[in-house]
Protein backbone atom coordinates (compact mmCIF):
# COMPACT_ATOMS: atom_id res chain seq x y z
CA UNK A 1 0.00 0.00 0.00
CA UNK A 2 1.66 3.23 -1.42
CA UNK A 3 2.26 6.41 1.45
CA UNK A 4 -0.68 8.48 1.60
CA UNK A 5 0.14 11.91 0.42
CA UNK A 6 -0.26 15.36 2.65
CA UNK A 7 -2.70 16.47 0.72
CA UNK A 8 -5.25 13.05 0.10
CA UNK A 9 -4.48 13.06 4.35
CA UNK A 10 -6.19 16.25 4.33
CA UNK A 11 -9.00 15.17 1.79
CA UNK A 12 -9.68 12.08 4.05
CA UNK A 13 -9.40 14.22 7.23
CA UNK A 14 -12.22 16.57 5.98
CA UNK A 15 -14.56 14.32 4.09
CA UNK A 16 -14.52 11.94 7.45
CA UNK A 17 -15.38 15.07 10.16
CA UNK A 18 -18.78 14.70 11.15
CA UNK A 19 -18.17 18.01 13.46
CA UNK A 20 -19.66 21.64 12.65
CA UNK A 21 -16.57 22.93 11.82
CA UNK A 22 -12.94 21.07 10.77
CA UNK A 23 -9.21 22.74 10.14
CA UNK A 24 -6.60 19.32 9.07
CA UNK A 25 -3.31 20.08 8.40
CA UNK A 26 -0.14 18.08 7.43
CA UNK A 27 3.16 19.15 8.17
CA UNK A 28 6.30 17.34 6.47
CA UNK A 29 9.53 18.20 7.31
CA UNK A 30 13.24 17.03 6.21
CA UNK A 31 16.58 17.69 7.75
CA UNK A 32 20.25 18.34 8.11
CA UNK A 33 22.66 18.61 9.92
CA UNK A 34 26.46 18.89 10.61
CA UNK A 35 28.25 19.17 14.00
CA UNK A 36 31.79 19.60 15.24
CA UNK A 37 33.73 19.83 18.07
CA UNK A 38 37.98 20.78 18.51
CA UNK A 39 38.37 21.11 14.76
CA UNK A 40 36.89 18.05 13.56
CA UNK A 41 33.40 17.19 11.78
CA UNK A 42 31.97 14.76 14.42
CA UNK A 43 28.00 13.85 12.92
CA UNK A 44 26.33 14.87 9.96
CA UNK A 45 22.49 13.45 9.50
CA UNK A 46 19.19 13.72 7.82
CA UNK A 47 15.70 13.47 8.92
CA UNK A 48 12.29 13.21 7.54
CA UNK A 49 9.08 13.55 9.85
CA UNK A 50 5.45 14.03 9.44
CA UNK A 51 2.66 15.55 11.32
CA UNK A 52 -1.29 15.33 10.76
CA UNK A 53 -3.29 17.31 12.88
CA UNK A 54 -6.80 17.71 13.36
CA UNK A 55 -8.85 20.61 14.80
CA UNK A 56 -12.38 19.96 15.56
CA UNK A 57 -15.37 22.22 16.00
CA UNK A 58 -18.75 20.99 17.69
CA UNK A 59 -21.62 22.99 18.90
CA UNK A 60 -22.78 21.37 22.14
CA UNK A 61 -25.44 23.87 22.45
CA UNK A 62 -23.86 26.07 25.46
CA UNK A 63 -21.38 27.14 22.84
CA UNK A 64 -18.41 26.31 19.98
CA UNK A 65 -15.98 23.85 21.32
CA UNK A 66 -12.75 22.72 19.83
CA UNK A 67 -10.98 19.68 20.26
CA UNK A 68 -7.27 19.16 18.59
CA UNK A 69 -5.66 16.03 18.43
CA UNK A 70 -2.16 15.16 16.72
CA UNK A 71 -0.26 12.28 15.20
CA UNK A 72 3.06 11.54 13.38
CA UNK A 73 3.44 9.74 10.53
CA UNK A 74 0.78 8.38 8.54
CA UNK A 75 -2.17 7.78 10.86
CA UNK A 76 -5.37 6.27 11.03
CA UNK A 77 -7.13 9.05 9.77
CA UNK A 78 -10.90 7.99 10.88
CA UNK A 79 -9.70 7.35 14.40
CA UNK A 80 -7.90 10.80 14.50
CA UNK A 81 -10.64 13.01 13.42
CA UNK A 82 -13.04 10.88 16.10
CA UNK A 83 -10.50 11.36 18.74
CA UNK A 84 -10.53 15.55 17.71
CA UNK A 85 -14.15 15.77 17.74
CA UNK A 86 -14.44 13.65 21.35
CA UNK A 87 -11.89 15.99 22.46
CA UNK A 88 -14.11 18.93 21.47
CA UNK A 89 -17.20 17.53 23.11
CA UNK A 90 -15.56 16.86 26.49
CA UNK A 91 -14.21 20.70 26.23
CA UNK A 92 -16.09 23.68 27.58
CA UNK A 93 -17.35 26.53 25.14
CA UNK A 94 -14.59 28.16 23.41
CA UNK A 95 -14.27 31.95 24.47
CA UNK A 96 -12.72 32.99 21.11
CA UNK A 97 -15.25 31.58 19.04
CA UNK A 98 -16.01 33.04 16.04
CA UNK A 99 -17.25 31.94 12.23
CA UNK A 100 -14.17 30.39 10.34
CA UNK A 101 -12.09 31.65 7.81
CA UNK A 102 -13.32 31.25 4.34
CA UNK A 103 -11.62 34.10 2.31
CA UNK A 104 -8.14 32.66 1.20
CA UNK A 105 -5.23 34.61 1.77
CA UNK A 106 -2.98 36.21 -0.99
CA UNK A 107 -0.10 33.94 -1.42
CA UNK A 108 -2.17 30.62 -0.87
CA UNK A 109 0.96 28.37 -2.71
CA UNK A 110 0.31 25.22 -5.25
CA UNK A 111 -1.62 23.14 -3.26
CA UNK A 112 -1.08 20.20 -5.82
CA UNK A 113 2.66 20.05 -5.67
CA UNK A 114 4.97 17.67 -4.25
CA UNK A 115 6.71 19.23 -0.57
CA UNK A 116 9.99 20.85 -1.05
CA UNK A 117 12.75 18.74 0.75
CA UNK A 118 16.47 19.46 1.86
CA UNK A 119 19.28 17.15 2.81
CA UNK A 120 22.88 17.34 3.41
CA UNK A 121 23.96 18.36 -0.26
CA UNK A 122 22.67 22.55 1.19
CA UNK A 123 26.27 21.91 2.56
CA UNK A 124 28.38 21.14 -0.27
CA UNK A 125 29.98 24.62 -0.61
CA UNK A 126 29.86 24.87 3.63
CA UNK A 127 31.33 21.96 4.37
CA UNK A 128 34.68 22.30 2.69
CA UNK A 129 35.01 25.87 3.29
CA UNK A 130 34.29 24.65 7.46
CA UNK A 131 37.29 22.37 6.89
CA UNK A 132 39.44 25.01 5.65
CA UNK A 133 38.65 26.95 8.83
CA UNK A 134 39.44 24.22 10.89
CA UNK A 135 42.80 23.92 9.67
CA UNK A 136 43.69 27.83 10.23
CA UNK A 137 42.21 27.09 13.28
CA UNK A 138 44.73 24.63 14.14
CA UNK A 139 47.49 26.28 13.01
CA UNK A 140 46.73 28.82 15.33
CA UNK A 141 45.70 26.79 18.33
CA UNK A 142 42.39 27.68 18.78
CA UNK A 143 39.41 25.43 18.35
CA UNK A 144 36.23 25.25 16.74
CA UNK A 145 32.94 23.95 18.20
CA UNK A 146 29.34 24.72 16.54
CA UNK A 147 26.80 22.90 14.36
CA UNK A 148 24.98 23.72 11.21
CA UNK A 149 21.37 22.76 10.85
CA UNK A 150 18.98 23.37 7.93
CA UNK A 151 15.43 22.09 7.42
CA UNK A 152 12.49 22.53 4.70
CA UNK A 153 9.02 22.62 6.13
CA UNK A 154 6.19 22.28 3.80
CA UNK A 155 2.24 22.90 5.68
CA UNK A 156 -0.88 21.84 3.45
CA UNK A 157 -3.69 23.36 5.35
CA UNK A 158 -7.55 22.38 4.61
CA UNK A 159 -10.76 23.93 6.60
CA UNK A 160 -14.33 22.91 5.86
CA UNK A 161 -15.15 26.05 4.74
CA UNK A 162 -13.08 25.11 1.34
CA UNK A 163 -9.65 26.62 1.94
CA UNK A 164 -6.55 24.88 0.58
CA UNK A 165 -3.60 26.71 1.97
CA UNK A 166 0.34 25.31 1.25
CA UNK A 167 3.19 27.24 2.47
CA UNK A 168 6.82 25.60 2.18
CA UNK A 169 9.39 27.34 4.96
CA UNK A 170 13.19 27.00 4.74
CA UNK A 171 15.06 27.83 7.86
CA UNK A 172 18.73 27.21 8.49
CA UNK A 173 21.17 28.49 11.15
CA UNK A 174 25.10 28.46 11.80
CA UNK A 175 26.84 28.78 15.75
CA UNK A 176 30.34 28.84 15.57
CA UNK A 177 31.97 28.57 19.06
CA UNK A 178 35.92 29.60 19.18
CA UNK A 179 37.46 28.61 22.29
CA UNK A 180 41.06 28.84 23.34
CA UNK A 181 42.88 25.56 24.28
CA UNK A 182 42.99 25.79 28.10
CA UNK A 183 39.26 26.53 27.53
CA UNK A 184 40.15 30.11 29.43
CA UNK A 185 38.87 31.94 26.15
CA UNK A 186 35.43 31.51 24.53
CA UNK A 187 33.86 33.24 21.96
CA UNK A 188 30.54 33.41 19.04
CA UNK A 189 29.39 34.17 15.82
CA UNK A 190 26.17 33.07 14.43
CA UNK A 191 24.17 33.72 11.34
CA UNK A 192 20.69 32.60 9.97
CA UNK A 193 20.05 31.44 6.31
CA UNK A 194 17.33 30.43 3.83
CA UNK A 195 19.22 28.29 1.70
CA UNK A 196 23.29 28.61 3.22
CA UNK A 197 24.28 29.72 -0.32
CA UNK A 198 24.86 33.27 1.66
CA UNK A 199 26.54 31.56 4.28
CA UNK A 200 30.38 32.81 4.48
CA UNK A 201 32.23 30.63 6.57
CA UNK A 202 35.59 32.83 5.89
CA UNK A 203 33.76 35.89 7.56
CA UNK A 204 32.28 34.03 10.49
CA UNK A 205 35.91 32.41 11.14
CA UNK A 206 37.53 35.59 11.01
CA UNK A 207 34.65 37.08 13.51
CA UNK A 208 35.47 33.84 15.96
CA UNK A 209 39.50 34.63 15.66
CA UNK A 210 39.06 38.67 16.09
CA UNK A 211 37.61 37.98 19.26
CA UNK A 212 39.81 35.60 20.57
CA UNK A 213 42.33 38.05 20.08
CA UNK A 214 40.67 40.60 21.83
CA UNK A 215 40.20 38.05 25.17
CA UNK A 216 43.71 37.72 25.26
CA UNK A 217 43.82 40.40 27.88
CA UNK A 218 41.50 40.37 30.71
CA UNK A 219 40.05 43.17 32.85
CA UNK A 220 37.86 42.77 36.04
CA UNK A 221 35.45 44.91 36.94
CA UNK A 222 32.67 45.75 38.67
CA UNK A 223 28.84 45.62 38.44
CA UNK A 224 27.28 48.67 37.36
CA UNK A 225 25.43 50.77 34.73
CA UNK A 226 27.91 51.06 32.00
CA UNK A 227 27.75 52.71 28.21
CA UNK A 228 27.26 49.54 25.97
CA UNK A 229 27.17 48.51 22.67
CA UNK A 230 24.44 45.70 21.73
CA UNK A 231 25.07 43.57 18.77
CA UNK A 232 22.71 42.68 16.24
CA UNK A 233 22.08 39.04 17.93
CA UNK A 234 22.03 40.60 21.44
CA UNK A 235 19.36 43.20 20.51
CA UNK A 236 17.17 40.36 18.96
CA UNK A 237 17.02 38.52 22.02
CA UNK A 238 15.54 41.47 23.56
CA UNK A 239 13.60 42.60 21.56
CA UNK A 240 12.11 38.69 20.10
CA UNK A 241 10.97 38.57 23.98
CA UNK A 242 8.64 41.78 23.45
CA UNK A 243 7.17 40.82 20.65
CA UNK A 244 5.93 37.98 22.00
CA UNK A 245 4.57 40.18 25.23
CA UNK A 246 2.29 42.05 22.32
CA UNK A 247 -0.69 40.63 23.38
CA UNK A 248 -3.81 42.97 23.16
CA UNK A 249 -5.87 41.06 25.47
CA UNK A 250 -2.99 41.41 28.09
CA UNK A 251 -2.34 44.71 27.12
CA UNK A 252 -5.99 45.68 27.67
CA UNK A 253 -6.96 43.98 31.24
CA UNK A 254 -3.54 45.29 32.87
CA UNK A 255 -1.38 42.36 32.93
CA UNK A 256 1.96 43.29 30.76
CA UNK A 257 3.75 46.39 30.05
CA UNK A 258 1.59 47.72 26.97
CA UNK A 259 -1.20 47.91 29.83
CA UNK A 260 -1.79 51.86 29.99
CA UNK A 261 -2.48 52.77 33.91
CA UNK A 262 -5.82 53.62 34.39
CA UNK A 263 -7.34 50.62 32.11
CA UNK A 264 -6.48 50.23 28.09
CA UNK A 265 -3.09 49.65 26.44
CA UNK A 266 -0.40 52.02 25.38
CA UNK A 267 -1.16 52.28 21.54
CA UNK A 268 -0.16 55.70 21.22
CA UNK A 269 2.39 56.12 23.38
CA UNK A 270 5.70 56.57 22.76
CA UNK A 271 8.64 53.78 23.64
CA UNK A 272 11.33 55.24 21.95
CA UNK A 273 12.74 58.79 21.60
CA UNK A 274 14.56 57.54 18.60
CA UNK A 275 12.48 57.04 15.71
CA UNK A 276 12.64 53.44 15.98
CA UNK A 277 10.29 51.22 13.86
CA UNK A 278 9.52 47.30 14.72
CA UNK A 279 7.88 45.35 12.21
CA UNK A 280 6.91 42.55 10.81
CA UNK A 281 6.61 41.57 7.61
CA UNK A 282 6.04 37.28 6.07
CA UNK A 283 7.47 38.92 2.21
CA UNK A 284 10.87 40.88 4.30
CA UNK A 285 14.06 39.64 1.65
CA UNK A 286 16.02 37.08 3.31
CA UNK A 287 13.38 36.84 6.20
CA UNK A 288 10.11 35.19 4.23
CA UNK A 289 8.00 33.65 6.32
CA UNK A 290 3.93 32.12 5.99
CA UNK A 291 1.55 34.80 5.16
CA UNK A 292 -1.07 33.08 6.56
CA UNK A 293 -1.80 31.30 10.48
CA UNK A 294 -1.41 27.86 11.66
CA UNK A 295 -2.79 27.42 14.63
CA UNK A 296 -2.82 23.97 16.75
CA UNK A 297 -4.09 25.73 19.91
CA UNK A 298 -5.44 28.73 21.02
CA UNK A 299 -3.68 31.37 22.89
CA UNK A 300 -3.82 35.50 23.87
CA UNK A 301 -1.74 35.70 20.26
CA UNK A 302 -3.41 33.09 18.15
CA UNK A 303 -6.88 31.27 17.82
CA UNK A 304 -7.87 28.02 16.23
CA UNK A 305 -10.74 29.87 14.87
CA UNK A 306 -8.28 32.16 13.13
CA UNK A 307 -6.58 28.95 10.72
CA UNK A 308 -5.68 30.33 7.78
CA UNK A 309 -6.20 34.07 8.38
CA UNK A 310 -3.81 36.53 6.11
CA UNK A 311 -0.66 37.63 8.32
CA UNK A 312 0.28 40.97 6.09
CA UNK A 313 3.08 42.99 7.05
CA UNK A 314 2.82 45.07 10.46
CA UNK A 315 4.24 47.81 12.40
CA UNK A 316 4.17 47.22 15.99
CA UNK A 317 6.24 50.40 16.63
CA UNK A 318 6.24 53.66 14.31
CA UNK A 319 8.87 55.71 14.36
CA UNK A 320 9.03 55.25 18.35
CA UNK A 321 5.32 55.25 19.28
CA UNK A 322 3.64 51.68 20.26
CA UNK A 323 0.97 51.11 17.02
CA UNK A 324 -0.37 47.83 17.69
CA UNK A 325 -0.70 44.85 18.95
CA UNK A 326 -1.37 41.06 18.45
CA UNK A 327 -4.87 40.63 18.45
CA UNK A 328 -7.19 37.82 17.20
CA UNK A 329 -10.07 37.89 15.56
CA UNK A 330 -12.68 37.24 18.55
CA UNK A 331 -10.96 39.98 21.22
CA UNK A 332 -10.67 42.00 18.11
CA UNK A 333 -14.84 41.95 18.06
CA UNK A 334 -15.24 42.40 21.85
CA UNK A 335 -12.94 45.65 21.91
CA UNK A 336 -14.20 46.93 18.35
CA UNK A 337 -10.46 46.99 17.16
CA UNK A 338 -8.78 45.51 14.11
CA UNK A 339 -7.45 41.93 14.31
CA UNK A 340 -3.99 41.42 13.62
CA UNK A 341 -1.99 38.35 13.54
CA UNK A 342 1.94 37.46 14.78
CA UNK A 343 3.84 37.20 12.23
CA UNK A 344 7.35 34.38 12.20
CA UNK A 345 9.83 37.56 11.70
CA UNK A 346 10.83 40.27 13.23
CA UNK A 347 12.65 43.70 12.10
CA UNK A 348 14.13 46.86 14.17
CA UNK A 349 15.11 49.49 12.21
CA UNK A 350 16.47 53.48 12.42
CA UNK A 351 15.39 55.86 9.54
CA UNK A 352 18.91 56.51 7.31
CA UNK A 353 20.96 54.77 9.77
CA UNK A 354 24.29 53.83 8.10
CA UNK A 355 26.58 53.04 11.04
CA UNK A 356 27.65 49.59 11.35
CA UNK A 357 29.23 47.97 15.04
CA UNK A 358 32.45 48.66 14.46
CA UNK A 359 31.76 52.19 13.26
CA UNK A 360 30.01 52.63 16.43
CA UNK A 361 32.62 50.95 18.74
CA UNK A 362 35.14 53.28 17.03
CA UNK A 363 33.20 56.19 18.51
CA UNK A 364 33.43 54.21 22.08
CA UNK A 365 35.22 56.55 24.59
CA UNK A 366 34.48 53.99 27.05
CA UNK A 367 32.22 51.64 27.75
CA UNK A 368 30.93 47.34 26.94
CA UNK A 369 31.03 45.54 24.06
CA UNK A 370 28.45 42.69 24.57
CA UNK A 371 28.34 39.48 22.34
CA UNK A 372 25.54 37.84 23.26
CA UNK A 373 22.62 37.56 26.21
CA UNK A 374 22.01 33.66 28.00
CA UNK A 375 19.58 32.23 30.48
CA UNK A 376 16.97 34.96 29.67
CA UNK A 377 14.24 34.69 32.33
CA UNK A 378 11.48 37.13 32.63
CA UNK A 379 11.33 38.81 36.39
CA UNK A 380 8.22 41.33 36.37
CA UNK A 381 5.25 41.09 34.05
CA UNK A 382 4.31 44.67 34.35
CA UNK A 383 7.43 46.34 33.37
CA UNK A 384 9.19 43.48 30.95
CA UNK A 385 11.56 43.50 33.77
CA UNK A 386 14.33 40.45 32.73
CA UNK A 387 17.34 39.22 33.76
CA UNK A 388 19.98 37.23 32.10
CA UNK A 389 23.84 36.30 31.94
CA UNK A 390 26.12 37.89 29.31
CA UNK A 391 28.47 34.79 27.39
CA UNK A 392 31.11 34.39 24.83
CA UNK A 393 32.75 37.24 25.16
CA UNK A 394 32.05 41.07 27.26
CA UNK A 395 34.93 43.10 25.71
CA UNK A 396 36.74 46.82 26.78
CA UNK A 397 36.16 49.18 24.70
CA UNK A 398 38.68 52.38 25.55
CA UNK A 399 39.31 55.10 23.11
CA UNK A 400 37.25 53.79 20.16
CA UNK A 401 39.40 50.48 20.20
CA UNK A 402 38.69 46.89 22.07
CA UNK A 403 41.51 46.62 24.47
CA UNK A 404 40.36 43.26 26.68
CA UNK A 405 38.01 41.14 27.65
CA UNK A 406 36.16 41.72 30.95
CA UNK A 407 34.24 39.50 33.42
CA UNK A 408 30.82 37.91 32.71
CA UNK A 409 27.54 39.78 34.52
CA UNK A 410 24.20 39.13 35.23
CA UNK A 411 21.85 42.07 33.98
CA UNK A 412 18.59 43.10 34.83
CA UNK A 413 16.95 45.07 31.55
CA UNK A 414 13.34 45.42 30.52
CA UNK A 415 13.54 45.69 26.78
CA UNK A 416 10.74 47.94 26.82
CA UNK A 417 12.97 50.28 29.14
CA UNK A 418 15.57 49.48 26.63
CA UNK A 419 13.62 51.28 23.68
CA UNK A 420 13.01 54.95 25.69
CA UNK A 421 16.78 54.84 26.71
CA UNK A 422 18.81 53.52 22.80
CA UNK A 423 20.89 56.48 22.17
CA UNK A 424 22.11 55.36 18.54
CA UNK A 425 20.95 52.65 16.42
CA UNK A 426 23.36 51.99 13.71
CA UNK A 427 22.90 50.07 10.30
CA UNK A 428 20.01 46.96 10.71
CA UNK A 429 21.37 43.54 9.06
CA UNK A 430 20.16 40.02 9.17
CA UNK A 431 21.20 38.28 12.45
CA UNK A 432 20.84 35.20 14.40
CA UNK A 433 19.02 35.09 17.91
CA UNK A 434 21.18 33.33 20.39
CA UNK A 435 19.16 32.76 23.18
CA UNK A 436 15.62 31.97 20.47
CA UNK A 437 17.02 30.42 17.67
CA UNK A 438 15.40 26.90 18.76
CA UNK A 439 12.00 28.71 18.16
CA UNK A 440 12.92 32.10 16.10
CA UNK A 441 15.73 32.66 13.44
CA UNK A 442 14.29 35.39 10.93
CA UNK A 443 15.38 38.60 12.54
CA UNK A 444 16.77 41.83 11.41
CA UNK A 445 18.52 43.99 14.04
CA UNK A 446 20.73 47.09 14.35
CA UNK A 447 23.30 47.53 17.04
CA UNK A 448 22.52 49.74 19.34
CA UNK A 449 24.12 52.12 22.14
CA UNK A 450 22.97 52.25 25.65
CA UNK A 451 24.32 54.77 27.63
CA UNK A 452 23.17 53.11 31.19
CA UNK A 453 23.14 49.30 30.82
CA UNK A 454 22.53 47.96 34.32
CA UNK A 455 25.02 44.88 34.94
CA UNK A 456 23.44 44.07 38.20
CA UNK A 457 26.06 41.77 39.60
CA UNK A 458 29.24 40.00 38.39
CA UNK A 459 29.09 36.75 36.97
CA UNK A 460 31.22 33.63 38.25
CA UNK A 461 30.88 32.17 34.65
CA UNK A 462 33.10 31.72 32.36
Amino acid sequence: MSRLSAQELVEQALAASTADGCVAYVVESTEANLRWASNSLTTNGAMRSRQVVVVSFVDGGAGMATGTVARTGTPDVAELVAASEQAARDAGPAEDAVPLVSEAPAGAGDWDADPAETSIEVFTEFAPALGEAFGAARSRGDLLFGYAEHSLTTTYVGTSTGLRLRHDQPTGRVELNGKSTDFSRSVWAGVGTRDFRDVSVPDLAADVERKLGWAQRRVDLPAGRYETVLPPSAVSDLMLYAYWTMEARDADEGRNVFARAGGGNRIGDRLAQLPLTLRSDPHAPGLEAAPFQVVSASSGSASVFDNGMATPAVDWIRDGVLTNLVRPRAWALKTTAPAVAAVDNLVLEAPEATASLDDMVGATDRGLLLTTLWYIREVDPQTLLLTGLTRDGVFLVEGGEVTGAVNNFRWNESPVDLLGRISEAGRTERTLPREWNDWFTRAAMPPVRVPDFNMSSVSPAS
